[in-house]
Formats: structure tokens, C-alpha cells, sequence
């Protein structure tokens, strides 16, 4: 997708630039920029906001509103080298508890893990970085100490679950964090912004191509804020409830979801149907291409 954007429709790309402001009239759309040498102004026939979570781009088009909620519970993120294998892990892994639950996968060939874990409310930064030693130690596989793992990363946040008004407003779109955000059980935010970006991109291509014209960017709006509200928003939701849930020894006679895992052992037809069912989050838009 990128290589065909660089060349067939004549992209570039410019680093180190940050959006200020946006604007637009009939004919065109435009953002305002910081770069290395002074303010800029980029105009286009449409402007994608796809910078992240305190985006400014829809900032612009809704102020402060991002209808949703915060979690309460305290979340650290940590980047760590620590050989999981030896204990039989594989690359990715919940592991569910009231107080030290916590997701681990490897990001990197050589190993290097994301951890992230979930903190009591209320601490400050100093409080959970002291409290980490202590909560690997409580958490990980073979009870690590200091020494037996390298971290290089920590990072506390705050989890939200928030979707935008819309996705389209006149000639500004907006895609991935900057339109929707849930908490990161289940890899639904990255998933979720992934097949944003690629239903835009074919949406704006058949505009191009002369395939589709406008109203399919009203589409585009329509289905990805209804799958985030049908699909991403409460999947995500159950999956963070799930690995917090107050009483995990019971939590299999109660989950449905569990249940359907653990049924599906030793079972291929049923793991390539839960398999299969990942990809409700997509949705083809070329379908809606002029014949």
C-alpha cells in the first residue's frame, strides 16, 4: 500500500512535522505545520488525521469532545528482554488476576518483550516505578529479579474507551487513535487502526481511480465507527474485564468466551472458526466501487 502511494499516486513523506490546525473550503483542505524550518501550510483535496490520541486534527473539527469513557485502573507498559521460552510461554500471553494481571508478547526477533500490567489507582510516577522490581517479581514466570531482565521501557497510562463523533467532516477524515480508542487487551486498538487506514485507503483510491465518488467517505464514517461500536469497543471491553475479573478461579464456569477456548482444544474446525472470527472487525469497501 505505501509503495503503491510513493509511486502510482505520487506521495511523500515528510518527518519531523507537527499539525497545528487544519481548515477547509469547497475546493480543498489544509493543515497547518511546525517542521525543522518553520511553520508550514500543506493543502490537499482531503486531510486524514491519523496522529494518535490527543490528535489535533480532531481537536479541530470537535474540541475537547471524544465521547467514551476513561478505566480507572492504572496501566504501565514496559518493554523488557526476558526468556519467556524457557518456561514454555509462547509469543503472546494473558495471564488473568485481581491485583497482578498483565499481558506479555514478543515485538522484536531478538526477543525484546512488551509487558504491561495493570497498577493500583492513585500512585505517582516515582511510586510506580519503585513498585516495579516488586510487581515483576509477583507477575512473571520464575519470579525475576532486578538482575535477570533488562528493561528498556516504562511508560504508565490511562486506558480509554472513546469514539469520535464522526469520521468525516467535509473534506478532514480521521482514522486509528486519533477517531477511536480502547485499552490494548486483545490488540484491538492497533487491529481496529489498521483496517482504518486500509478501508480509507481504498476509498480514496476509487475517488482517484474514478471508481467511487464522495459519499463512499460518508461509508467509510457509517461502518468504521459501527464496527468499532459493535465489535472493537465491546470486545475490548470484556477482554480487560476478563483478565481483572475479582474471582479468576471461577471465571471459566462463568465466561462463555472461555468456555468456547477451552472447547475448542484439540479441535481445528473450531479454532479456524475463532480464528475466522477475528476478521468481522474488517469491511470491504471496493464492494461499493461503480461497476
Amino acid at each position: 500500500m505505501l509503495e503503491e502511494f510513493l509511486t502510482k499516486y505520487n506521495g511523500k513523506i515528510h518527518w519531523k512535522h507537527r499539525v497545528t490546525g487544519t481548515g477547509q473550503d469547497e475546493t480543498q483542505a489544509w493543515v497547518d505545520v511546525d517542521t525543522p524550518e518553520g511553520p508550514k501550510k500543506f493543502y490537499g483535496d482531503y486531510i486524514v488525521g491519523c496522529d494518535g490520541a490527543t490528535s489535533q486534527v480532531r481537536k479541530s473539527l470537535f474540541g475537547e469532545e471524544f465521547p467514551g469513557f476513561t478505566w480507572e485502573r492504572q496501566i504501565v507498559a514496559t518493554n523488557v528482554y526476558y526468556d519467556f521460552s524457557k518456561f514454555g510461554w509462547k509469543d503472546s500471553s494473558f495471564t488473568l488476576h485481581p491485583e497482578h494481571f498483565f499481558m506479555a508478547a514478543r515485538i522484536t526477533p531478538d526477543g525484546l518483550y512488551r509487558v504491561t500490567y495493570g497498577e493500583s489507582p492513585g500512585l505517582t510516577w516515582d511510586e510506580m516505578k519503585q513498585r516495579q522490581p516488586w510487581k515483576y517479581e509477583m507477575m512473571l514466570p520464575g519470579n525475576p529479579k532486578p538482575g535477570d531482565y533488562k528493561i528498556v521501557m516504562l511508560s504508565p497510562y490511562k486506558m480509554h474507551q472513546r469514539c469520535a463523533p464522526s469520521f468525516r467532516v467535509g473534506r478532514i477524515l480521521l482514522a486509528a487513535d486519533a477517531a477511536h480508542l480502547c485499552n490494548p487487551w486483545g490488540g484491538m486498538g492497533i487491529t481496529g487502526g489498521f483496517v482504518d487506514i486500509g478501508g480509507l485507503y481504498d476509498c480514496l483510491a476509487g475517488i482517484w481511480d474514478g471508481k467511487a465518488d464522495e459519499s463512499i467517505l460518508d461509508l467509510y464514517s457509517e461502518k468504521r465507527i459501527e464496527k468499532w461500536k459493535n465489535v472493537i469497543n465491546p470486545v475490548s471491553s470484556d477482554n480487560f474485564r476478563r483478565v481483572s475479573d475479582s474471582d479468576p478461579d471461577t471465571l471459566l464456569e462463568r465466561d462463555p468466551v472461555l468456555q468456547a477456548c477451552k472447547a475448542a482444544e484439540g479441535n481445528p474446525d473450531s479454532q479456524r472458526e475463532m480464528a475466522l472470527a477475528s476478521f468481522s472487525v474488517r469491511y470491504d469497501f471496493t464492494q461499493h466501487y461503480k461497476a
